[in-house]
């Protein structure tokens, strides 16, 4: 189950559970769409992977699985990107598809 943190690790933006700017790898690393954008060139600092919207976690319970029952992470974890050291990582992945870095 995705944690859902809830903020942006670069910028510390807040990104609530309902947030369309909150992007994830598939480490679940958390960014704002603003710095995978203008920042990040789709291209993590932590893993090398590209990024995706993150889902939203149901807020109707009907089906039981709900944010009611499952809430989202609290968990923060803010790293600004060091700018020199993710130009090395950017240079070797901007230019390649997220599937096959």
């Amino acid at each position: 189950m995705l944690e859902i943190r809830p903020t942006c690790e670069h910028c510390y933006k807040t990104l609530p559970n309902d947030s369309s700017e909150a992007m994830i790898c598939s480490f679940e690393c958390t960014f704002c769409k603003d710095c995978v954008d203008a920042i990040l060139n789709n291209v993590c600092p932590n893993c090398g992977g590209g990024f995706e919207k993150r889902p939203t976690r149901p807020v109707n319970c009907l089906t039981s699985n709900c944010v009611e029952k499952y809430p989202t992470g609290t968990r923060i974890v803010h790293k600004p990107i060091n700018k020199n050291k993710f130009q090395e990582v950017l240079k070797i992945f901007k230019d390649v598809d997220p599937r096959k870095r």
